[in-house]
């Protein structure tokens, strides 16, 4: 049976942009990075504390996932504090925080402007 999800591809222009910013700024750390063909690396990245992990990697033809929105959802504790943080590293948010019923989310993007969810668990 299926066990879980063991990584999630993120479409980027950049290996070595996004790269940086997936480190430097959201605090992921490299599990592998080798390469793949003559264009692109495999780039694996872990999340602290988490199993799935990310790749940047643009498969061929799929160019025009780059800068769209990524159903992947991030988790935090809390999302005002995380926003605070991301947003002083440079991460750029479509906006605040929403709260809803269900909990809190905002909006942030990469350097390609691919579109992600940062929610409350």
């Amino acid at each position: 049976m299926i066990k879980g999800v063991k990584f999630i591809s993120i479409p980027v222009t950049d290996q070595d942009r996004a790269l940086s910013f997936y480190t430097e700024k959201l605090g992921f750390r490299v599990s592998t990075d080798q390469p793949f063909n003559g264009t692109q690396r495999w780039i694996e990245l872990a999340i602290p504390g988490a199993e799935t992990q990310l790749v940047l990697f643009t498969p061929e033809a799929q160019a025009d996932r780059i800068g769209t929105f990524n159903p992947a959802t991030f988790y935090c504790e809390n999302v005002q504090r995380t926003y605070e943080e991301l947003v002083a590293r440079g991460v750029v948010f479509d906006g605040p925080p929403e709260k809803q019923p269900w909990g809190s989310f905002a909006k942030f993007r990469d350097p390609d402007r691919n579109q992600f969810l940062l929610s409350s668990r």
